[in-house]
């Protein structure tokens, strides 16, 4: 698998389905957490999109992923993180960059974000490490 990294606006961007280099231990254990998440999401009917983004966060250098989405459809975006990160922030901006209102979740190394897509098109999910140190993440999305 290459690996794709694009500066934009001083964070990182991944595009579906690219992982970069890091611990795949660490990346599996912070998947395990992201789904035990979404599975939440999942009583309320959301399916888990397949596949799912990882790598390495760091504080002051968000992360930043670019997806496709339809309008009408419901959507959370979940992320975990392994110790030392101790506080994660999912926000989503549509394609001029404006941030989405919708509803959040964070406990500790682990967030989500939810919204309904007004238009179908890009949409841009920006992930924070807001307390603790370098650490793996793993990142997931639902829908319905």
């Amino acid at each position: 698998m290459k690996t794709l990294w694009i500066l934009l606006l001083s964070a990182s961007v991944l595009s579906a389905t690219e992982t970069p280099a890091a611990d795949f231990r660490d990346q599996a254990t912070a998947r395990s957490k992201v789904l035990e998440l979404a599975g939440a999401f999942a009583n309320d009917g959301y399916k888990i999109r397949d596949g799912y983004w990882s790598g390495v966060l760091e504080s002051g250098k968000p992360q930043i992923l670019e997806v496709n989405l339809f309008a009408g459809n419901s959507y959370w975006v979940s992320a975990a993180a392994m110790p030392p990160a101790r506080k994660l922030a999912v926000m989503i901006f549509d394609e001029n960059g404006r941030p989405i209102e919708g509803e959040t979740h964070q406990d500790g190394p682990v967030a989500a974000a939810g919204f309904v897509a007004d238009a179908s098109g890009k949409y841009f999910v920006r992930l924070d490490l807001v307390e603790g140190e370098k650490a793996d993440f793993c990142l997931v999305y639902s829908y319905k």
